[in-house]
C-alpha cells in the first residue's frame, strides 16, 4: 500500500473509532441532518483560506472538509448504505465518463456535452436548455449557473456592453418601483437588479458570491477601524453626524485594507 493509501486508511480507522461504542459521545451523536450546517461552515473557511493565499490554512481547512466527507461515509456505513470505497468508486467512473475527450476518442471538451452527459446519467429528459435547478445553491451561485446554461445555446449579449446596460436600465426600473412603494414590485425588481449584475461577473469571469464576501469583509474590517478611531479619540459613536462618520469612512479607506 502506497503512503497516501496507508494515511487514508489511517483516517478512516480514527473515524470508525470515534464513533464506536468506545469512542466520543458527541461523534456518535451525529446524523447527516446534524452535520449539515458544520459541512457548510468549513467549505467557506476553505474558500477564504484560498482567498488568503496560505498554504498551511488551505491544507488545514482540505483536511476538515476531507473530515465531514469521511464522517457522513461512516454514517452511511453504518446504516449498510455504503461506504468511502463506494464513493471514491462511483467518483473516479463518473470522472472518466464526464471526460471522454480524454479517455477516448471524442473531440475536444464542450460545455454542452458535459451539460448532456450529466443528464443522462441522472436519467433526465433534458427539455431546456437551462438544466436542473439546484436550489441547494446560494442564490448569487445559483444565477451563474443558470445564466451560464443559456449562454452556452447562444442566449446572451454579444459583449459586456450589452450586459452593462442591462443594469442601468435595472437600476431605473427599480427607482421606479421605489417611487411605487409596493413591497412585491420592489423584491422582483431588486432581484432583477442582482441577476443583472450576476451577469457581468460572468462576463468578467469572477464569481459574485466570492465578490461579495470579500466587499463585504472589506466593509467590517472599515468599519472596524472607525470604531478605533472612535475609541482612540474617545468619541461616541452614536452621537457622531452622519458627515462626520462618513469623514472617519474616508480616513478609514485611506488604510492599507486589500
Amino acid at each position: 500500500m502506497s503512503e497516501i493509501g496507508e494515511q487514508f486508511q489511517k483516517l478512516v480507522s480514527i473515524m470508525q473509532k470515534l464513533r464506536s461504542p468506545d469512542g466520543c459521545e458527541w461523534d456518535r451523536e451525529q446524523t447527516h441532518h446534524s452535520l449539515k450546517p458544520y459541512l457548510v461552515e468549513e467549505v467557506f473557511e476553505l474558500i477564504e483560506a484560498i482567498d488568503q493565499s496560505e498554504d498551511e490554512k488551505l491544507k488545514e481547512e482540505l483536511g476538515d472538509v476531507l473530515l465531514q466527507v469521511i464522517f457522513h461515509c461512516q454514517i452511511a456505513s453504518e446504516r449498510g448504505a455504503f461506504n468511502i470505497s463506494d464513493v471514491v468508486t462511483f467518483l473516479s467512473e463518473k470522472l472518466v465518463r464526464r471526460h471522454p475527450h480524454v479517455f477516448s476518442d471524442s473531440p475536444g471538451y464542450s460545455y454542452e456535452q458535459w451539460e448532456r452527459i450529466k443528464s443522462s446519467e441522472k436519467g433526465e429528459q433534458k427539455s431546456s436548455a437551462i438544466g436542473r435547478l439546484n436550489h441547494a445553491l446560494p442564490a448569487l451561485s445559483l444565477a451563474r449557473r443558470i445564466q451560464e446554461n443559456a449562454a452556452a445555446v447562444g442566449f446572451d449579449w454579444p459583449d459586456i456592453s450589452g450586459a452593462m446596460e442591462k443594469v442601468k436600465e435595472e437600476v431605473g426600473e427599480l427607482e421606479d418601483a421605489i417611487k411605487s412603494e409596493g413591497r412585491q414590485e420592489l423584491e422582483e425588481e431588486l432581484g432583477d437588479l442582482l441577476f443583472a449584475v450576476v451577469n457581468i461577473a460572468r462576463f468578467l469571469q469572477l464569481d459574485p458570491e466570492i465578490a461579495l464576501r470579500k466587499s463585504t469583509r472589506k466593509f467590517v474590517e472599515r468599519f472596524q477601524m472607525v470604531e478605533e478611531f472612535v475609541r482612540e479619540r474617545k468619541l461616541d459613536l452614536k452621537k457622531l453626524s452622519l458627515d462626520q462618520l462618513d469623514e472617519l469612512w474616508e480616513e478609514a479607506k485611506g488604510g492599507k485594507i486589500k
